[in-house]
Order: C-alpha cells, then structure tokens, then sequence
C-alpha cells in the first residue's frame, strides 16, 4: 500500500514552501533587475497591460502549477516584486527616473518599521487569499489568446556593442468596430430532455450573447527596441500583446529574435570578435606599432617586433563585445593578418633585395 501524507505533513511542506517564496522575494528585491523586462512589458507600457502581464505570468509560474520547483518560485517572486513596483504610480515614476536603488530608499524613508515587499496583497488581489489560497487552483480563468509572432530583428554589430534604442516599423491586424451585431462570449450548457415516459436525453447547447460587431484593420506604427550593450545572438525580446488579436481574447505577443547583421570589417563569434588587418611587406619583416579606432572611439593599439607572415593571428584581450548583462566585461579581439607584397621592382631593387636576405633563415 502507499503512504499517505498526513494533514500535518501537508502544513509543513506548504509552509516551507511559503518561506522559500518569502526569502526568494528578499533575495530578489536587493539584486539589481530591469522589473519591465520582468513582466515582458516596454517602459511605455499602460496600467491596464502591466496588470494582465503580471496576472499572465503569475498563473504559468504559480507554486501550485509548479510544485518543488525552486526556479519557478524565484520567477514568481520576480514577477510580484516587479508587479508591485510598476503597478504604484509613485514607486513606477520614482523607478523610471532612479531605478531599482531610488525605490529601496524611497521605502526606507516612507516606512522605517512597517516597510517591505507588499507581495501578499498583489496575491491576494488575484489570487483570493495570498499565501492562503494555495490550496486550490487560481479562481481566474486563462483568457484566450492570439497567434505569438517572432521575427527576426537584425542588429549592426556597431549596435549590438554600444547598446541602442531602435525604432522599428511596425504594421499589424488590429481589432475596430464595425457595423451590426454578432455572437460573443458564447458558453456550451449541458441540457436534459425528456424524450419518453422515464426517458431523458442530455445535450450540449451553445448559449451566446449579443455584442457590437467589429472586423479586422491593418494599423501601422513604431515599436521602441531596447538594444543592451553586447546581447547575444538568438536573443528575443518580448512585446506584450504585439502579436495578432483575437476577438473575445487578448493579442498574442511578438518577439524579436536578436540577429547581427554583415559588417566589412567585424565577424561576430560569440562575445569575441575577428578582424583582417593589412601590413604592407616592410611592415611585415621589421614589426609595426599601428592602431585603429573602436566602435566606441579608442585608439587600440596593434604591435609587433618580429617577422609577420601572411595569415598571422594574434588575440587582443579584453577588445571583443562586451559581456551581457556583465558590466565592465569583454570578449576577445582576434586578428588576421594579411600582407600587402609590391606590385613590381625594378631590376636594381630586385638585386638589392638579394643581396639584402643572402644567408636569411626562411620558414
């Protein structure tokens, strides 16, 4: 026979698991995060939006929905810690202009005794009793949802290594009113009939309601594409209810999937970067100390003092793509070397060049 867990057992496991939300939401309120990131929202984003993110994210990441996983947890406590800055007015304006760290002070001031993560009033807002309500499934229903659309974004290195903000085109179906009535919010019932003396039927009836008509448009606009320093290829960013629209539902989302584009002079291999460097044949047998400029406007130097032959590679530390979301970090530079011969000597040059290498060690 199996065991069965007892009704003490249950407590203690839904307490632990109260506790590990608790200290993920303090773990995670003091590391620096990008709280619109957070709920796949753009800094743009309205009140209404900001709510049906969080309530989206907050039912795929539910501790019910995901029992003794630790990662979702901690998603959980992001997603409320974010929700619970960006959906106050006063802590969404203080964050937008002095990040995550004028929000903490700002809580310190307000409330020296009473302050903290207010996170059991956003889940019980939703939620219908905050830590209380695990015990059954959340009482809000999945709203449908439209087609998600990616799309490839592509990004000029120079972009992708200084960091940017993109305005992209944007032309996409949009619902709008039309004329007359149509069918809506239309719910399947289960009806009984009798169809003989102690005889009864049970069947599904459709039962609808009757809405103003609307129809698709197409709508152009701008999207704002935040492009950090560094951010990998295949990276997507979200756009929240940026995909196509359903009629009685909510849009699908649109993601961008990061793709650098062809540059004449970097190829991009991860955080590391290569470039072909040509050195005419006097630099190549004497040394050279050049230097060429950045993306950023630095001089980089690029030295040697021995003999260079053609297709030479030397790695420059630390002058490659910075690191994602790893501040002050870099790739490496890789470069190839090629040599630049004459075009032509002349018949005094060539004997001059012989005299010049008589005994000279070839490799």
């Amino acid at each position: 026979m199996g065991s069965r867990t007892s009704p003490r057992g249950s407590l203690r496991g839904r307490f632990a698991l109260f506790l590990l939300i608790a200290l993920a939401l303090v773990g995670h309120a003091a590391a620096a995060a990008d709280y619109y990131k957070t709920l796949g929202l753009t800094r743009g984003a309205s009140d209404d939006q900001i709510k049906r993110a969080y309530r989206k994210l907050a039912l795929k990441y539910h501790p019910d929905k995901n029992p003794g996983d630790e990662k979702a947890a901690n998603q959980f406590a992001e997603i409320g810690n974010a929700y619970e800055v960006l959906s106050d007015s006063e802590k969404r304006r203080i964050y937008d202009r002095h990040g995550e760290e004028g929000v903490k002070q700002h809580a310190q001031q307000g409330s020296a005794g009473g302050g903290g993560f207010g996170g059991n009033d956003i889940f019980s807002q939703f939620f219908g009793g905050g830590f209380g309500g695990f015990g059954g499934e959340p009482r809000e229903p999945e709203t449908p949802k439209g087609d998600s659309i990616t799309v490839d974004l592509e990004v000029t290195i120079n972009d992708l290594y200084l960091g940017k903000v993109l305005s992209v085109a944007r032309d996409k179906n949009v619902i709008v009113p039309a004329k007359g009535k149509r069918k809506c919010n239309c719910k399947q019932r289960m009806v009984t009939k009798q169809i003989g003396p102690g005889m009864f039927q049970q069947y599904a009836k459709e039962e609808c309601e009757e809405c103003p008509n609307v129809k698709l448009a197409r709508e152009s606009g701008t999207l704002r594409v935040e492009i950090d320093p560094g951010v990998p290829d295949g990276h997507e960013l979200l756009f929240f209810e940026e995909g196509e629209p359903l009629v009685d539902g909510e849009p699908g989302d649109l993601r961008m999937r990061i793709k650098t584009s062809y540059d004449e002079r970097f190829r991009r291999d991860g955080n590391d970067l290569h470039m072909t460097w040509r050195i005419n044949l006097v630099d190549a047998l004497v040394g050279f100390d050049q230097t060429f400029t950045h993306f950023d406007g630095r001089a980089v130097p690029l030295r040697r003092e021995g003999v260079t032959t053609p297709g030479w590679v030397a790695r420059v530390p630390g002058e490659g793509m910075p690191l994602y979301n790893e501040h002050k970090k870099h790739g490496d530079l890789i470069v190839t070397y090629q040599v630049d011969f004459p075009k032509k000597l002349d018949e005094k040059t060539r004997e001059q060049v012989k005299r010049l290498f008589e005994g000279a060690e070839f490799v």
